[in-house]
């Protein structure tokens, strides 16, 4: 296997290019104190962010876990064959309301079907 090996002028070191450059210690120590310092700073924003008031996603599991709600699954099991001819595009989840508004597509119209959580009861369709 051949390899690229230099001589640095007037240092009589061989380099080889896989090598990285030297760093002194106390400049290694610099990019693991900002990464410790950003670390320290956003982590608390990462924990808010995940507690958020308007969580939709966190709020149902937190509602389906006290069997305030059904799952979705459950929701669609009993809603989508009421739905013939419509492709569904998804769900979404009102915390508020405890209901889920499942969106569909028909003859190129979006139509919206909100659903009680707690029942699978279709509330209106729109």
């Amino acid at each position: 296997m051949l390899t690229s090996l230099r001589i640095a002028r007037g240092s009589g070191h061989i380099h080889h290019p896989f090598n990285a450059p030297r760093v002194a210690p106390e400049q290694m120590k610099r990019p693991i104190l900002l990464s410790a310092l950003a670390f320290a700073l956003l982590a608390p924003l990462a924990v808010a962010a995940d507690a958020a008031p308007g969580d939709a996603q966190g709020e149902v599991r937190r509602d389906i876990r006290a069997g305030a709600v059904l799952p979705l699954r459950r929701i669609e099991q009993m809603v989508l064959p009421a739905m013939p001819g419509m492709q569904y595009l998804g769900p979404e989840y009102d915390p508020t309301a405890m209901a889920y508004r499942l969106k569909f597509i028909h003859d190129g119209r979006v139509v919206f079907v909100d659903v009680d959580a707690r029942s699978g009861q279709i509330i209106s369709r729109h």
